[in-house]
């Protein structure tokens, strides 16, 4: 079910790598903000003209996504406010914050002109957070991640919210050294970074003895590589691994809701 569709406000910005940006958004309107599992997605609304409180319809509270969707797809093209997904980086309930990474893109969109630009005061819309997707499958001796740099913020999250004594491995593909991240958290977890060719580092990976849940996302057509990888060649079930395309070449937020 969608939440409430609401403005929340930027209290902090700072860059975390040249290409990465971290937001934290705080306030009362944060205040009633549901716990959410690394996978969980928001969807921000930026204003197509510049508006500084954009709006968009109210979800119906039915449940009724496909029903809020046509009705913010049927508001006109000319002030209908761009849309775009983000996992949450992290979750503080205690001080009603949350913090995005923004992946500043070369191409200069309407989300990375914005986040560029974003400071404390400035706001945003928002809606979510969606249901997670994560189940657990059946009984796994270890964890693989693996992602482009979109997935980085959502890998982080769950490598910090793994328990100690649980195994992972993660392979996470950036544009450079300048990219690389700390991740830090209690789990005996072994990171890779990939600079290019995320499916050949995989494919060619001495992963460790015993079953594995998988959890893959980024670019639509290399998860799709990396999810045919593990079923056709390393012998994963199906249901052990999790997958998602957050987004494809030349492809807009809106093209891949549709």
């Amino acid at each position: 079910m969608l939440k409430q569709y609401k403005l929340v406000t930027v209290t902090g910005a700072r860059q975390v790598s040249p290409r990465t940006r971290r937001l934290t958004f705080g306030g009362p309107e944060l205040a009633d903000f549901t716990d959410v599992a690394p996978d969980q997605q928001v969807k921000l609304f930026f204003g197509r003209n510049g508006e500084p409180r954009p709006w968009v319809p109210q979800p119906t509270g039915d449940g009724d996504v496909m029903r809020w969707y046509r009705s913010f797809m049927a508001m006109p093209e000319t002030s209908r406010p761009w849309m775009r997904a983000y996992s949450v980086r992290e979750h503080r309930a205690e001080a009603s914050e949350i913090d995005i990474d923004f992946l500043l893109h070369e191409d200069g969109g309407p989300a990375t002109s914005w986040a560029a630009a974003a400071e404390p005061g400035d706001v945003v819309g928002l809606l979510g957070p969606s249901p997670s997707q994560l189940a657990e499958p059946g009984p796994y001796d270890w964890r693989l991640f693996a992602g482009d740099q979109s997935a980085l913020p959502a890998i982080a999250a769950s490598l910090a919210a793994l328990p100690a004594g649980a195994k992972a491995l993660a392979y996470i593909e950036v544009a450079d050294e300048r990219e690389v991240q700390e991740l830090v958290g209690p789990a005996d977890v072994d990171v890779r970074w990939v600079h290019g060719g995320l499916v050949d580092a995989v494919r060619d990976a001495e992963f460790p003895a015993g079953p594995v849940y998988a959890w893959l996302a980024g670019e639509a057509s290399v998860v799709k590589a990396l999810r045919r990888h593990l079923i056709g060649e390393r012998g994963l079930p199906r249901d052990m691994i999790a997958f998602s395309g957050y987004w494809r070449v030349n492809a807009t937020q809106e093209e891949i809701e549709m």
